[in-house]
């Protein structure tokens, strides 16, 4: 059987990290890798295909990895997986998405997966805990020291979205009262510093934090000058209470790597580094999308139909009876298209221009709370703005669609009609972005959720109501 299947030569030329290569040979492979793996199938060829295939892998990032995993199927995914280079298997674990994540802990046994973590830091090993089964992170627990499982503890202590759940506790702490020679031999005793050192954390004895020695500052300082004289005092720090998007917040405005964690004593208890404020940035940015799309949560990519499905019912719900209610706005005017077919032609201009503004509108807005740069107490401002915009663009494109109404169809009313129409309803389409995410903000919800399919629902019945409104007013 093996023999009668096409074959196909590897790549002559190609880079370490190949997606389409990686694609095609594991969809060759898939359908036969149990006979393959149970030694069944004893092929030259096949063999020469799953070791390219496995040798691709074992040089892949563990991101890179994460990469290819969330690109394949599941079935496919599983036995990439399996192929893997097991040493990253945590690595890859806390890289890949959460959807993705769930179905890799699935495939794994429990001593898979007590081997996959047992080479990762206390804070990453907090990381993956809520997605472990309870009993590995039992026997995990209990494999580590006692400091070590406090760690693990504390940063389970705290929410997700709190600065606390990301501490990462390795990082380097001295005294002030020292030399910056002294600080120097301190350092070359360690084989290598904590990923993203840029400063050295000052403490006193109780480990009260006093303040931040520079690296930079560091190197080009006498050697014999104090700590004390050469440390900032100016320290941007944060509680593990913060709220996580916050933190990340000040990480982009004062272009920080690293950050002290204290405790309401002040006392140094931990830091968050850039790479994890990037992942915040970066999943905010993601869930800020998909929320405005209707979807419940991120979505693995072949996830199956059913699951798919329950992520993205609710809202298509909500726009299938937001989407009635709007037939029903058309078929109380029934009479007047009857009588001016036009109507039928114009109103979807009307309702397609409002959803446009309106997404704009809520879509700067959105990204206005998220990025904290508007509070509640500006939104009145930010109205007033906003409705002058939607006036000067009614004004201008109702005018430039009325004046092309007049000349399709000879009747000087519809393109009047159409003026007044385009802009009633941009005015209600900048009222409705605003409102729409400042509302949710006030009442604690994201405001991005839902507020694209809530804008066009209101432009659209709003359009068509404004538009055939006028018209039966003012042309019957």
């Amino acid at each position: 059987m093996v023999d009668k299947e096409p074959d196909f030569q590897p790549s002559e030329e190609r880079n370490e990290w190949d997606m389409e290569r990686i694609h095609e040979l594991a969809g060759r492979l898939l359908p036969i890798y149990a006979d393959v793996a149970a030694g069944r199938i004893d092929d030259p060829k096949i063999q020469r295909y799953l070791n390219e295939l496995i040798g691709i892998l074992h040089d892949l990032h563990p991101a890179d990895m994460a990469t290819v995993l969330e690109s394949l199927p599941q079935q496919e995914r599983v036995m990439v997986w399996k192929l893997s280079e097991p040493d990253e298997d945590g690595e890859v674990l806390l890289e890949v998405s959460d959807a993705v994540r769930e179905t890799l802990i699935e495939s794994m046994g429990q001593q898979e997966l007590l081997a996959a973590i047992e080479d990762l830091d206390a804070d990453e090993l907090a990381e993956l805990a809520p997605d472990l089964p309870k009993e590995v992170v039992h026997e995990a627990l209990e494999s580590l020291d006692a400091e070590e499982r406090a760690q693990v503890v504390s940063a389970l202590s705290y929410e997700e979205d709190e600065v606390g759940a990301l501490m990462d506790f390795e990082l380097v702490s001295i005294r002030a009262d020292v030399t910056c020679e002294v600080v120097l031999r301190y350092l070359r005793r360690f084989e290598s510093l904590p990923d993203h050192t840029d400063k050295i954390f000052v403490v006193d004895d109780d480990d009260v934090l006093q303040g931040v020695l520079p690296i930079r500052s560091l190197l080009v300082s006498d050697p014999e000058e104090l700590v004390e004289n050469v440390m900032s005092t100016d320290v941007v720090r944060f509680r593990p209470e913060d709220d996580v998007e916050e933190a990340a917040a000040a990480f982009e405005r004062y272009d920080l790597v690293t950050a002290p964690v204290v405790d309401n004593n002040k006392k140094l208890i931990g830091r968050i580094t850039v790479d994890e404020m990037l992942d915040v940035i970066r999943e905010e940015s993601e869930a800020d999308m998909l929320n405005m799309a209707g979807l419940k949560e991120e979505e693995d990519l072949f996830a199956p139909i059913i699951d798919s499905f329950k992520n993205r019912w609710m809202w298509l719900v909500i726009n299938l009876c937001t989407a009635f209610v709007a037939s029903r706005v058309i078929g109380m005017f029934e009479g007047s298209i009857e009588k001016i077919v036009a109507l039928a032609a114009l109103m979807p201009i009307v309702a397609g221009i409002g959803g446009n503004s309106g997404n704009q509108t809520i879509t700067m807005i959105v990204r206005s709370l998220a990025m904290g740069q508007l509070n509640l107490s500006q939104s009145g401002r930010l109205l007033r703005k906003e409705l002058g915009v939607a006036l000067l663009n009614g004004v201008i494109w109702g005018s430039v669609m009325g004046v092309v109404s007049y000349l399709l169809y000879g009747n000087i009313g519809i393109g009047l009609v159409m003026v007044a129409a385009m802009t009633l309803n941009l005015v209600l389409a900048a009222t409705m972005g605003v409102l729409i995410p400042v509302v949710m903000e006030k009442f604690g919800r994201d405001p991005a959720l839902g507020s694209s399919v809530l804008i066009t629902a209101v432009t659209d019945s709003g359009g068509f109501m404004i538009f055939l409104g006028l018209a039966t007013i003012f042309l019957l």
